[in-house]
């Protein structure tokens, strides 16, 4: 497919599979044809945001764009995605001035034929997640002492999301959290996700709202990592940055399968 990223602003018009309004899901990342995700499509403009990326800040937006390399070339060696998670916490520590960052939930994800189901991109609008997970990967990670007094203080969830090649098909979109308001919340079960830790994953689905301002990178770059806010104790600051990947209607049936990797970052504040 022909990258014309940096000649032309391409605003999408695709469906972008919500949760029907009031419904609780539950969803098997390894067996996703056992879940209940009761969805909705609707047709909504996803605009190309590649223009805005020096305006985007978390407090306005829920989400950033850096244009920043990636430290590794393989995440597939144990040794070079450990290096990758230390520089995904030194960002957001760099761009949060937190005190204290720490990462879980590293996972590659392709579209390519006979995926897993752990690690196909999803295709509902989701946040993940919410106090109850923060909580429990904090007393995961943690000295029991620590987290309990990390988690008495202002801390936040980021997840960090990066093509591993150029994107052509499956593209990532993310909804503008001032956008999206709690009453379009509903709660979200995760059962065996994230390398199949022992507890459910607790976060939340989208439902239809046509405030919502969806936001995309036509042929995102390897180079273009996504920065977003999933949740932060201060009730009035913007999180909840929703997102999705969807299908443009002009990808051609031989476009190569989407690769990324994307990981997960508490960031605690004193």
């Amino acid at each position: 497919m022909r990258n014309d990223s940096d000649t032309i602003t391409r605003d999408a018009e695709a469906e972008i599979r919500y949760v029907v309004r009031g419904e609780k899901a539950t969803f098997y990342a390894g067996d996703r044809d056992r879940s209940y995700w009761p969805g909705e499509d609707h047709l909504v403009t996803i605009h190309d945001i590649r223009g805005e990326k020096d305006r985007l800040a978390f407090d306005r937006n829920g989400f950033v764009v850096l244009d920043e390399p990636s430290p590794v070339s393989d995440y597939a060696d144990p040794d070079q995605l450990e290096a990758y998670c230390r520089y995904c916490e030194d960002t957001v520590q760099r761009l949060t001035g937190a005190s204290k960052v720490v990462s879980f939930g590293a996972i590659r994800r392709t579209s390519a034929t006979g995926t897993h189901g752990h690690n196909q991109p999803a295709n509902g609008a989701h946040v993940d997640y919410g106090a109850k997970t923060v909580g429990d990967y904090t007393r995961l990670i943690l000295p029991a002492e620590e987290a309990e007094e990390r988690l008495a203080k202002r801390h936040m969830l980021f997840n960090l999301w990066r093509p591993i090649s150029t994107v052509e098909s499956a593209p990532f979109a993310l909804c503008d959290a001032s956008t999206v308001k709690r009453e379009d919340l509903f709660p979200s079960e995760i059962v065996g996700g994230l390398g199949g830790v022992d507890f459910s994953l607790w976060g939340f689905n989208l439902a239809y709202n046509p405030v919502h301002r969806w936001c995309w990178l036509p042929y995102q770059r390897p180079e273009e990592m996504m920065v977003f806010k999933l949740f932060d104790t201060n009730e009035d600051a913007v999180q909840f940055t929703a997102h999705t990947s969807f299908n443009p209607t002009e990808v051609p049936s031989d476009a190569a399968p989407r690769e990324s990797i994307e990981l997960r970052t508490i960031a605690y504040f004193d």
